[in-house]
């Protein structure tokens, strides 16, 4: 069964061009202009959707200076704690209402990564279109449930899943009574290796779970992005900013406009390149048949002289009989005079013994 999912006013399917997002994140800095200009930017670039993340420190994490709570795992964010990293990057609640109407002004689709159940009901009351897991909440159970009932496309990030982790957030959306599913291939490291990106997994995904299968990016550049749309993504997530200069807890990782616009195109080349499994040949290819190979005569000749490998030779163009006939007609003669240059044909070949 052929799978569609609508976000917004973008139909999702195996048919679709790729659905491509533009993460915003913390790359506005606290500026809500600043915000502004990236979301203008992504339409600019050829973005489907810009995706914010709505949390508070307070609502993703706790205020402790515990181990527990240190980042020290070898990320571009080692030597602060998760509640400070927050308070640097989330999206102030009070813009996105602001950031929605402006968005959806510019016709891009508008939607959130929530962490926690107050902001599903704030995004709620905005009516975002879709909502996005992102890869640490996968094990959200509760979360997942509650997004689930809503009735609205999820798409799931898969960065720090096992296949088990994966096994149950499907199935507790769809014990939800929700089947509108996208997950998305992710290597929750900032940037990603390439060798860790492993992209013969989406395919994998989209069989395994029978659901529609894309990307969220963090590796540098655009050939990822590229490879796995031609690998069948048909959603693409990368991070965008105005310029990694500008600074910022994403910016290492978030490409600039030129790059975000080149890897659209490029993906946009790609799914025309794709097309479908056809042998037929296009009106252009046929008439490029002409400068195929055939059989020529390739030395004058005489009436009853014998076909030879100097006199008859296999060359461009194709005018002359298919080559397939050569080995057959060396040995018999040619029924009258004839020069070098001529199109090999049945009527020059003297068939008695």
């Amino acid at each position: 069964m052929k799978k569609e999912i609508m976000i917004g006013n973008y139909k999702i399917s195996e048919e679709s061009p790729a659905f491509i997002i533009a993460e915003m994140s913390a790359n506005h800095l606290m500026d809500f202009d600043r915000a502004v200009e990236i979301m203008r930017v992504a339409k600019e670039c050829g973005a489907d959707a810009i995706k914010i993340q709505t949390y508070t420190a307070d609502t993703i994490t706790l205020n402790s200076e515990e181990s527990y709570f240190q980042i020290t795992q070898g990320t571009l964010w080692d030597g602060t704690t998760l509640h400070k990293l927050y308070q640097e990057a989330y999206t102030p609640w009070e813009w996105q209402p602001k950031l929605q109407k402006i968005a959806e002004e510019m016709g891009l689709i508008f939607f959130s990564s929530p962490f926690d159940f107050s902001s599903v009901d704030f995004l709620e009351k905005m009516n975002v279109p879709a909502y996005k897991i992102a890869s640490f909440e996968i094990t959200d159970i509760p979360l997942l449930k509650k997004i689930a009932k809503l009735g609205k496309p999820i798409i799931i990030s898969t960065g720090i899943a096992y296949m088990s982790d994966i096994e149950l957030a499907v199935r507790t959306c769809k014990e939800a009574g929700n089947d509108q599913i996208i997950l998305l291939k992710c290597c929750s490291a900032y940037p990603t290796p390439y060798e860790d990106i492993n992209l013969k997994s989406i395919a994998s995904l989209a069989e395994t779970f029978d659901c529609i299968a894309g990307l969220s990016d963090h590796t540098m550049g655009s050939t990822v992005a590229g490879a796995a749309v031609a690998l069948g993504a048909k959603v693409v997530e990368k991070h965008l900013t105005l310029s990694r200069g500008d600074g910022g807890v994403d910016s290492a990782f978030s490409m600039e406009p030129q790059e975000f616009k080149e890897m659209v195109d490029n993906i946009r080349i790609i799914e025309k390149a794709m097309g479908k499994v056809t042998y037929d040949l296009t009106p252009k290819q046929i008439a490029e048949r002409e400068h195929s190979r055939s059989l020529f005569i390739a030395q004058d000749m005489k009436a009853g002289e014998v076909f030879t490998e100097q006199n008859l030779r296999s060359v461009r163009p194709a005018y002359g009989l298919h080559t397939k006939h050569y080995e057959e007609l060396l040995g018999k003669k040619v029924t009258r005079d004839v020069k070098l240059g001529t199109p090999m044909s049945w009527d020059l070949v003297d068939f008695e013994k």
